[in-house]
């Protein structure tokens, strides 16, 4: 079973039903005790970091969540739910995410229009079964005004190109995350959301 968090501001219903459309079970919850019987945590977003982290707390889900990854459950962030895995973000202050990617969140650089919005190719780093299946230059789905910057490039699977290259998908230990959006990213974003489901 997989374990979407619900966390009252992401995209999960979207989410939810294109893990449906593979025949994965799925749970979409915000009920603590769902979440630590979870097998797999998918953490999907959009909007505001500072936001999504008080929500996350409100709830108590963000202890939780440690304590799951702590323990070893994949999870796999989404838009800005990669974004929150990072340490910490630049969005409209400085604010700490969860930090299980080292790393911090930065605007896009000035001159380009935001939010980057579109498909855009992923250009592959080295391989992970997250990957399986996935072509150099395939095509997916971006919506951000902010991106990762991690401390250490191996933490990098793929990046894409927007002005400068960023960090698409990034992976630390059982943690992965991509900037885009794979469930508005037709074949490709089904794959790797199948890949997760089997790893």
């Amino acid at each position: 079973m997989i374990t979407i968090i619900d966390y009252a501001i992401n995209n999960l219903r979207s989410v939810e039903k294109a893990f449906q459309s593979l025949g994965v079970d799925v749970l979409a919850t915000d009920a603590p005790e769902k979440i630590r019987q979870a097998e797999k945590i998918v953490l999907p977003g959009v909007g505001a970091f500072a936001n999504a982290m008080t929500n996350l707390k409100a709830k108590n889900l963000d202890g939780i969540i440690r304590e799951k990854v702590e323990a070893g459950t994949p999870l796999l962030g989404l838009c800005l739910g990669l974004q929150l895995l990072f340490s910490e973000s630049e969005e409209f202050g400085r604010h700490l995410g969860f930090n299980f990617i080292p790393g911090k969140v930065v605007r896009l650089p000035a001159g380009l229009k935001v939010p980057h919005i579109g498909w855009n190719q992923l250009h592959m780093k080295r391989p992970d079964p997250l990957l399986k299946g996935i072509e150099e230059g395939s095509f997916v789905y971006f919506v951000h005004s902010y991106y990762a910057a991690p401390q250490s490039q191996e933490d990098v699977l793929a990046t894409s190109e927007y002005g400068i290259e960023f960090p698409a998908i990034a992976n630390h230990g059982k943690v992965w995350a991509t900037q885009f959006h794979p469930e508005k990213s037709q074949q490709v974003g089904l794959q790797i959301l199948k890949n997760f489901a089997e790893i």
